[in-house]
């Protein structure tokens, strides 16, 4: 059984694989999926790293994500406004995914640091 993230990450790479996307469209907004699969935030946002990590998606800062070519490489020198993938993709799949640990390792780190100051003695 596959979990939702996964489900809603091979329903988009099935959209684009059959043209219903292509490459240089912008993909769904995060809102436009969590309502489409009635999913959370965090869902949509694992899906959408497993597609820039295998190089369905990039995301353009201030513009959103879009579809590019999974099996393109950005290492040939091409220049111009059409996102690509291949190893592109997949270093910005793993700066997402270092930045959502980052964030995540924060929220626990202030979790522990209010637990602390509260004087509860749980865990100890």
């Amino acid at each position: 059984m596959l979990l939702t993230f996964e489900v809603i990450a091979e329903t988009l790479r099935e959209r684009i694989r059959s043209g219903g996307l292509k490459p240089g469209d912008a993909l769904p907004t995060q809102a436009v999926l969590m309502a489409e699969f009635g999913a959370s935030s965090l869902s949509v946002q694992k899906a959408m790293a497993l597609l820039k990590r295998d190089g369905y998606a990039i995301s353009r800062p201030g513009k959103g994500a879009f579809v590019t070519h999974p099996d393109t490489d950005s290492g040939d020198g091409e220049a111009g406004n059409t996102p690509v993938g291949g190893t592109a993709g997949r270093v910005e799949a793993l700066e997402l995914a270092l930045a959502e640990a980052l964030d995540q390792l924060a929220g626990l780190r202030a979790r522990v640091e209010a637990l602390e100051a509260g004087g509860t003695e749980r865990g100890r």
